[in-house]
């Protein structure tokens, strides 16, 4: 680019020649000397009239700033409304969510004196006494709401979501003991089929005399699947003179299921086994008349009818079913 610079009617011209990354620095500075005027003016003419009263200037800042003040407040009274809003909906949904959680906690068995440690602290000694009972609603403000109104309901909701939570964690907790203690309760039939011989006294088929029958009796075919009834670890897995080849599981709290008469052990002493796990084979050794499955459940060492933990688990499944349906 060229400039022509000229001093008078009989000076000759000069010519300047400026390369575009000249022309540009030339541009930018006179830019930034433009701001650089701009702001001094405003600085020292403006603030100054707007500080000391000029007649004309002050009223024209005042103007300005007043509509800045007002477009800031009408923005922050917009988005104060909004948030009112989505807190409204949010009290809403924890209120439901409470709803859900006090009838699941009663279908996890838990009372109220279970829950009385998560219920909110209670109100100040100033504040009005009300009656206790059922509350809740959306959060609709009578008037436009203020920042302490919306940290105030904030604070409040974050409370009910950490009482919430403690209260789900409290219900996770009380289903998986449940679930656990059903795992470990001999609760489904070993073997596949109907009952030959129940619990208790009997003739004997060896002597025909009358003896206790400490256990049940589960005629099926020689190789039948012998299943756990529970989960538990195995504490005997050897020949017994009478049982024959048998089966011990120690379920914990001095529960032990027997399985007797077996022709094949799937398991040996010390592994963990789960509800359900195939661990020997229906047979016919020790003393035995034909090939069935004994199983005996002992609690501290004490035979118990079987079929009464059978028949709880059979209730349990069909409530769980029913529930399921719902």
């Amino acid at each position: 680019m060229q400039l022509i610079v000229t001093h008078g009617h009989s000076a000759r011209p000069r010519i300047v020649q400026l390369a575009a990354w000249q022309l540009a620095a030339l541009l930018l500075a006179l830019a930034l000397l433009l701001m650089a005027v701009s702001g001094a003016v405003y600085h020292f003419v403006f603030l100054k009239a707007a500080r000391e009263g000029w007649p004309v200037v002050s009223q024209i800042v005042r103007l300005v700033v007043r509509d800045e003040i007002a477009q800031r407040d009408r923005f922050l009274r917009e988005n104060l409304d909004a948030m009112a809003r989505r807190v409204g909906e949010m009290q809403a949904k924890l209120v439901k969510l409470e709803a859900v959680g006090e009838r699941t906690a009663g279908m996890a068995g838990l009372k109220p004196e279970d829950l009385r440690g998560l219920d909110a602290p209670a109100p100040a000694a100033s504040a009005p006494t009300v009656a206790t009972g059922g509350r809740g609603g959306p959060y609709i403000p009578v008037a436009s709401p203020s920042v302490e109104a919306i940290d105030q309901a904030l604070a409040a909701l974050d409370r009910q979501a950490d009482r919430q939570g403690d209260l789900w964690t409290l219900i996770e907790s009380r289903l998986l003991e449940s679930r656990l203690r059903a795992l470990t309760v001999p609760s489904i039939a070993p073997v596949d089929g109907p009952i030959g011989s129940g619990f208790g006294f009997r003739a004997d088929p060896f002597t025909g005399h009358s003896a206790l029958h400490t256990g049940l009796d589960f005629p099926a075919d020689p190789g039948t699947p012998i299943m756990a009834a529970a989960g538990g670890m195995v504490v005997t897995a050897e020949r017994h003179p009478a049982y024959g080849l048998m089966v011990e599981l120690d379920h914990g709290n001095g529960l032990v299921t027997r399985y007797a008469h077996a022709s094949k052990l799937a398991v040996k002493s010390g592994d963990l086994v789960r509800r359900g796990q195939p661990i020997a084979e229906v047979g016919n050794t020790g003393r035995s008349t034909g090939p069935h499955l004994h199983f005996e459940v002992l609690v501290e060492g004490v035979p118990q009818d079987p079929a009464k933990f059978l028949a709880q688990g059979s209730e349990a499944r069909n409530t769980a079913g029913l529930r399921t349906r719902r």
